[in-house]
């Protein structure tokens, strides 16, 4: 995966504490053991090695979405189980292994009795076909969790780093796309066409000969895009280690004409120090401070702040451009205080319950306010905590927006629960509301500026947004 993709799958689980039990012992599923006391508790001490996903770990899974998750006293149970059910049906059918008693039993509602039939009915099934391990129970929670419909909601497992990695090393294909990782796994429908290479950072992509501005016309024989929507396609840009495999793309680089495929294999190369850093910063047109934040990990909203403060000293600048493109998420606290430098007694964000009662977030004003025009600069791949300060500093008039409408993923704050194979189920306990109480989930924030990155941009080099942004400091000044 690249750099981006990999800060935002971390970002998600920044904020997100850990919870564990032991799976049930064999036989008690539909017990409600589960469900009362051990679906979701504070682990005591660090996981172990991951084991074989088992019908004890569902149960737990299952249980701890009933009682964890946003809305999960309302939910219909049933849903949950027939998803899972439907996915063990598809991997039997997969291997060639379909039973004539491979049938979802009744349910009726009831959570305990429904999950002990399901429970039974499952062990009957997999009894009948040894050989398959436990991928028939890995489809099974994966699909629960999927039915969900939520980007913040996630089974975490069988992800490990390939041999012979080191920290800085990045895997994958070796380049970024227009459509990234967060609109891709978490909200495809903001990705729009074309699909067109952003950036190689190196691997094979950089072997190939790959350009920004390259478009990629079609995934494995498949277009990324039909009738103007995102397909499964493109996911197979952004497959992380075990799961990647080698991709065959078509490609057009539109300035020469010329049309091409290639074969690229996954793989480990060496990112340059700059992907590595969350905070990078330089002087724009001698009074401009620049600062891209590539994720808001622990300490990235002090360092933006002294950055600003470095390039503000010894001389007078015109404003601040912020920028937030690619930024995945993180801690929402980080992403508080930074926005708390340009505006003071004000709501950020609102945090609600099942229930319907909120939490608010406010501005910490012991932060000292910049007091300097800001632009910010946005994409479909900003996402979560980079949504929750987007969306407060539009609300709060406290700088404009320049770029594209964001990634719309941003359902709620993510908790991590250990389950008993070691694994890590994460599930919001509550969503995400704007400074306005609008729902920013699954619809993104909306630019000020409407400055988008096409295809020729890239190969040529040219940062729209960030010119529009510069233009609009200039005119402030």
């Amino acid at each position: 995966m690249t750099a981006r993709t990999a800060a935002a799958g971390l970002a998600l689980l920044l904020a997100a504490t850990a919870c564990t039990a032991p799976a049930p012992p064999r036989g008690q599923g539909g017990t409600g053991g589960t469900a009362a006391g051990t679906a979701c508790e504070r682990p005591a001490g660090p996981p172990a090695a991951e084991t074989a996903t088992t019908i004890d770990v569902i149960e737990q899974a299952y249980f701890c979405i009933l009682g964890s998750y946003y809305g999960g006293a309302a939910l219909d149970a049933r849903s949950l189980l027939t998803a899972g059910f439907a996915a063990l049906a598809r991997e039997l059918d997969r291997h060639g292994r379909d039973l004539p008693e491979a049938t979802m039993p009744a349910l009726t509602g009831d959570r305990k009795a429904d999950w002990a039939a399901f429970e039974t009915a499952f062990r009957k099934i997999t009894g009948q076909v040894p050989g398959l391990g436990d991928q028939p129970a890995v489809v099974t929670l994966e699909a629960i969790v999927a039915s969900l419909g939520d980007n913040h909601a996630r089974w975490t497992h069988g992800l490990a780093r390939p041999p012979g990695h080191y920290d800085g090393d990045g895997y994958g294909l070796g380049l970024q796309a227009s459509a990234d990782g967060p609109q891709v796994h978490g909200n495809p429908a903001a990705a729009v066409p074309p699909l067109f290479v952003t950036a190689v950072h190196g691997g094979a992509a950089r072997a190939a000969g790959l350009r920004p501005g390259d478009v990629i016309e079609s995934i494995d024989g498949s277009a990324p895009f039909i009738g103007g929507k995102a397909t499964a396609a493109i996911a197979a840009l952004y497959e992380p280690y075990p799961r990647a495999r080698p991709v065959r793309l078509s490609l057009l680089r539109e300035g020469t004409g010329r049309r091409w495929s290639v074969t690229l294999r996954p793989g480990l190369y060496q990112r340059d120090l700059a992907e590595l850093q969350v905070v990078r910063s330089r002087l724009l047109n001698d009074d401009v401070a620049y600062v891209r934040v590539a994720g808001f990990a622990p300490d990235s909203a002090n360092r933006a702040l002294r950055a600003i403060a470095r390039l503000r000293a010894g001389r007078t600048l015109a404003g601040v451009v912020l920028d937030l493109r690619g930024n995945g998420g993180g801690s929402p606290d980080e992403a508080v205080r930074l926005v708390s430098a340009f505006a003071h007694g004000q709501v950020t964000a609102y945090q609600c319950a099942g229930d319907g009662r909120c939490e608010t977030s406010r501005t910490d004003d012991t932060v000292e306010l910049v007091g300097l025009p800001l632009v910010v600069l946005v994409d479909r791949s900003c996402a979560s905590a980079c949504e929750h300060f987007s969306s407060a500093v539009k609300a709060l008039g406290a700088g404009r927006l320049v770029g594209t409408r964001t990634a719309g993923v941003i359902s709620g704050p993510a908790q991590a629960y250990r389950l008993g194979n070691h694994t890590t189920l994460s599930l919001p306990g509550k969503r995400h509301l704007g400074p306005r109480r609008e729902v920013i989930d699954r619809i993104g924030v909306p630019p000020d500026h409407y400055a988008p990155l096409t295809p020729r941009d890239a190969a040529a080099g040219r940062d729209p947004a960030l010119a529009q942004g510069l233009r609009l400091l200039r005119e402030a000044s």
